[in-house]
């Protein structure tokens, strides 16, 4: 493993702003203490420093040489609504708050790459270091580029990570296309006519309409979709009623619908917008059916993607890069993706090991109440974003 000496050197003054992101989590859109954290880092390194996209997002830049060739690194600055299990000294001290994803460790990894970049700038070009807000659920990405990050910081290409438990420390994983699904919620309502339970007759039961739509989603995927063709329906909630002898008169389901492409998508709201309506309409009940499109699935550019693999076998070996396999939680690195190439990549977390005494009994797994990202992986995240940075700036051989 070829860690850079100097951010191995500054690790634990790293680890230490990890900690104490990690003790005081914000929510989405509420990153104001942590973006005063990475600003202040930023500017004590001489990083000029750009504040507000996307609300609390910090943009720092790093330039060096005459090119006009950049790249950005992104990291995600937003905590979890999570009670935190934890109680080790940096666990959170906010309850209802918690970083159970790590995205305090990869904006650490983020501010040691800085660092480094500022203090040695073996580049000729311009880096763009992106703390983006509001990954979880808030579209943090999106705003900053409704807020102009790309006209403001125009770069060739984007590149993020994400920690991933169950990979082991020292080892990458990524792959070119699909990597991450698209996010997209669904709430549908079944307007019946309550009765007394022992009447049914009298009134309209929305129950049995709901469990025949629930059961009826399912054939979209097995026989409307393509069987080679990836795609997700969750009905994840269920409410109605209010007594034991009360048919009621309506029924709410909510859900999920996770898809690697728009194509397939499209086909499974329009099948389920169709399901739903005419099961309601074949019961003589009303149907309110509502269908919100969140993130767009996370696809890799092939390019991009074989340069980072490039880069990550220099640095851990080419053992130790591994092909991932896609999965159908959602990231809004997709917005970036489809403005610039580039690739999102994972960098292996552990099995939990590392987590000091105190912990909660839960595993160290993402969006668990007893996770906690691993500081070794600091200078082995900050070597990488350094190196690929360097060679994707690399000065041009004089001809």
């Amino acid at each position: 493993m070829q860690l850079i000496e100097s951010i191995l050197a500054d690790s634990a003054a790293v680890a230490a702003i990890r900690r104490d992101l990690h003790a005081h989590p914000e929510l989405c859109f509420q990153e104001q203490r942590t973006s005063d954290v990475i600003a202040k880092a930023l500017a004590d390194w001489g990083i000029p420093v750009h504040r507000g996209l996307g609300t609390t997002g910090v943009v720092g830049i790093v330039k060096n040489g005459s090119s006009s060739r950049a790249v950005g690194l992104r990291a995600d600055i937003d905590a979890l609504p999570i009670t935190e299990h934890n109680r080790f000294a940096h666990a959170s001290k906010h309850p209802g708050k918690m970083h159970a994803c790590g995205h305090d460790g990869h904006t650490a990894m983020l501010l040691a790459a800085a660092k480094h970049l500022a203090r040695h700038r073996h580049f000729d070009g311009t880096v763009y270091l992106i703390f983006q807000p509001a990954e979880e659920g808030g579209g943090g990405a999106r705003e900053m580029i409704k807020d102009g990050l790309f006209d403001r910081f125009p770069m060739e290409a984007v590149f993020g990570a994400h920690n991933w438990p169950g990979l082991g420390a020292g080892q990458f994983a990524l792959r070119a296309g699909p990597v991450f699904a698209s996010s997209n919620e669904f709430k549908i309502t079944i307007r019946g006519k309550g009765s007394h339970g022992a009447m049914p007759h009298l009134g309209i039961d929305p129950v049995p309409v709901a469990c025949q739509m629930v059961q009826a989603f399912q054939t979209i995927i097995t026989r409307n979709k393509r069987p080679l063709d990836t795609g997700v329906i969750s009905v994840t909630m269920i409410h109605t009623g209010e007594a034991t002898n009360v048919v009621p008169d309506h029924c709410v389901l909510e859900g999920t619908v996770r898809t690697f492409t728009t194509e397939v998508l499209d086909l499974i709201e329009r099948r389920m917008r169709i399901v739903a309506e005419q099961t309601c309409a074949a019961f003589e009940a009303g149907c309110e059916f509502e269908f919100s499109r969140n993130y767009p699935p996370t696809i890799n550019h092939a390019a991009e993607t074989a340069f980072a693999r490039t880069v990550m076998a220099d640095v851990v070996g080419p053992e130790n890069v591994l092909e991932f396999e896609p999965t159908m939680g959602a990231e809004d690195f997709s917005y970036y993706l489809q403005h610039r190439p580039g690739c999102y990549f994972v960098i292996g977390n552990g099995d939990g090991a590392h987590r000091e005494g105190g912990h909660g009994l839960g595993p160290c797994m993402l969006h668990n109440p007893s996770y906690d990202f691993n500081d070794d992986l600091i200078p082995l995240g900050a070597t990488l974003w350094v190196r690929l940075a360097e060679r994707w700036l690399a000065p041009a051989a004089p001809g």
